[in-house]
Order: structure tokens, then sequence, then C-alpha cells
């Protein structure tokens, strides 16, 4: 049995995670109990992801995948089967199916691969150089006096070079 986590304390004492709370509060409310297809996240570096679909019984033009606004979606759908007839037993599961995951900022879809009815798709984060950190220099009287001093060292340094 599912229940519902309340975020409400969490809200009131954080700010500017609205987006994060109402992410989970959504997965929550849309995740299915239905595992079909199963699939597999590896982590292969710090940046690099791969997520892996087993999808058997689909050939890569029955498969979609669209990545927009931080979702991946992968959906199959088989053509209409005309040989229904011919089977005795029907163990591979071939029924439509859609899975999404909601990729962090400035996670892209790399690549997509097929091959023994695993679907690949590897993603990499690529955060842009605005967005990585920088060290800001603070100003200020105490900056100030070591700026000073740093330049009196250079004038002497200079003066001392100048006189041997």
């Amino acid at each position: 049995m599912r229940t519902n986590f309340d975020f409400t304390p969490y809200r009131r004492s954080t700010v500017g995670f609205d987006r994060l709370f109402d992410l989970l509060e959504a997965t929550a409310r849309t995740e299915t109990v239905d595992g079909y297809p199963p699939f597999d996240i590896e982590r292969e570096s710090e940046d690099s992801y791969q997520i892996t679909l087993a999808v058997a019984g689909f050939r890569p033009d029955d498969i979609e995948i669209v990545a927009q606004n931080n979702q991946l979606t992968v959906s199959g759908r088989k053509p209409d089967d005309r040989d229904e007839g011919r089977f005795v037993h029907r163990g591979i599961a071939t029924r439509a199916f859609e899975r999404r995951f909601q990729l962090a900022d400035f996670v892209q879809v790399q690549t997509a691969s097929f091959d023994n009815g695993l679907l690949r798709i590897a993603l990499k984060r690529e955060i842009p150089e605005a967005m990585k950190p920088r060290r800001i220099e603070i100003t200020g009287a105490a900056a100030n006096d070591r700026a000073r001093d740093a330049e009196v060292r250079i004038e002497d340094h200079q003066a001392d070079r100048n006189a041997a």
C-alpha cells in the first residue's frame, strides 16, 4: 500500500524548492504499479548516465523517444498483429507502453541504440559555462588593504631590482 507524503512542513522552511516538491508530488501521483517494460539506470561517470529498457518483441521503428522540458518519454506501439491465430502461447509481451523519466537540469539525451531487445539511451549532463560555480572576490576595507599591501610589495621588489 502506498501512502502520500506531505511536504508542507518542508515547503514552509525552504525557499526556491517549489519545483522540486511539485515534481515529487506529481511522480507519486502518476507512478504506476505496472513495471513494463523493465529498465535499468546506470551511472557511467559523474556526468554520464545510461537508461536500458528491455523491449523484447519490439523493433526500433515501433519505439518513439521524445525529450522535452526535462522529461524523457519512451513509448512503444506494435502494429496490429494479424498472426494471432498461429500462436499456441504468447508469453512475450507486445502491449503498448509509455515510460517517462524526469531529467535533471542540463541533462541531454546523447544517443539511443537498439541491440538484442535492449534499448539503450545515453544521457550526459552538460552545465553551461555561465552556470558553473565561480569565485567572487570580496571588496571592502580589509580587501583594499591587502591589495594595497600587494602593490607596495611589488613596487619595493621592482625598486630593489632596478637598484641592483
